[in-house]
């Protein structure tokens, strides 16, 4: 069996006849097939792609010079895999270089073991193709899929690569709402600390240096009740669940986060929200600011909110 085969998926019940192959260089789509499924002739390869058998990080290719660059993930599918029209897409900025939208929360930035076909790219890269099959899109950041908010791609490789080799530089501020249980003692404040993946693929604190991903989260209280606190959270740092761990740190964990802690879930969904990224473009120099209004959902439990933002 060629080593480049990574794996069957069996987690999905739609996806459980999947084979991954990782792309560790820049080339064309039938070209890297040719090249990875060696064994198979020339019109069985291109039969997997006019079949509509063939995918990108989940998003279904057919062309044969699509290009594909490092650290994409080509997945072959033993049933067809068809292009959705998109329309009425939460955008809310887009130009010749980047889109900018307001993911939803339940769905997914990129494909997981878990799901292929569900996600934000897959959305986007149908969306981008609708007006040129050879238009693609480059991840540029993640959201957790439970978190709704501003999420953007780039629209070429040269961009994304600048982007995100000095994305901390570049960023000027990642704002988040976040609605926690009960009332926080100190109504302003910074949580730090050293961020680690244990074996269930959980985040935990370290007050160790060097013990894992150094994270640096604010936050104030903008309203609360009885039993809820509206925050506006900052971070310095994009670690995983960084802002879940670190609320849940200071005893109060978000709403409907169950995965680290055991709160209410009076909403419906995680109480987490990306309303604002704020960058500067690295190549014109100008600065870029995006927003995502606040989720009705949060208004149910803060009706007056928006008055106090």
């Amino acid at each position: 069996m060629n080593k480049n085969k990574k794996r069957f998926e069996h987690h999905s019940k739609d996806y459980k006849d999947i084979r991954e192959y990782p792309v560790t260089k820049n080339c064309e789509l039938l070209e890297f097939l040719l090249e990875t499924l060696k064994g198979q002739s020339r019109n069985s390869v291109k039969s997997l792609l006019t079949n509509h058998r063939v995918s990108v990080d989940g998003a279904p290719i057919s062309q044969y010079n699509f290009k594909l660059t490092k650290g994409d993930v080509v997945i072959i599918s033993k049933n067809p895999i068809h292009k959705k029209t998109r329309s009425n897409l939460p955008i809310i900025f887009e130009n010749d270089e980047i889109i900018v939208i307001n993911k939803p929360n339940g769905l997914l930035s990129i494909a997981s073991d878990k799901e292929k076909g569900s996600t934000a790219y897959r959305m986007l890269m149908d969306y981008v193709q609708q007006k040129d099959k050879h238009n693609r899109i480059y991840v540029v950041h993640r959201l957790d899929e439970d978190t709704s908010g501003v999420l953007m791609v780039a629209k070429n490789e040269k961009l994304r690569d600048a982007l995100q080799d000095k994305w901390n530089e570049l960023v000027s501020s990642r704002g988040y709402y976040a609605i926690v249980e009960g009332q926080l003692k100190e109504k302003k404040g910074t949580v730090s600390s050293y961020l680690k993946k244990n074996a269930q693929n959980m985040m935990y604190s370290s007050k160790k240096k060097g013990d894992g991903q150094f994270a640096v989260t604010h936050y104030e209280v903008k309203a609360e009740t009885d039993q809820y606190s509206f925050l506006d959270v900052h971070i310095d740092s994009g670690r995983k669940n960084q802002i879940r761990v670190h609320l849940g740190d200071l005893g109060h964990h978000v709403i409907g986060d169950d995965k680290y802690g055991n709160p209410s879930n009076p909403i419906k969904r995680l109480g987490l929200h990306a309303y604002e990224l704020i960058l500067t473009h690295p190549f014109s120099g100008k600065v870029m600011k995006f927003k995502a209004p606040i989720p009705k959902e949060f208004e149910t439990l803060f009706p007056n909110i928006k008055t106090k933002m």
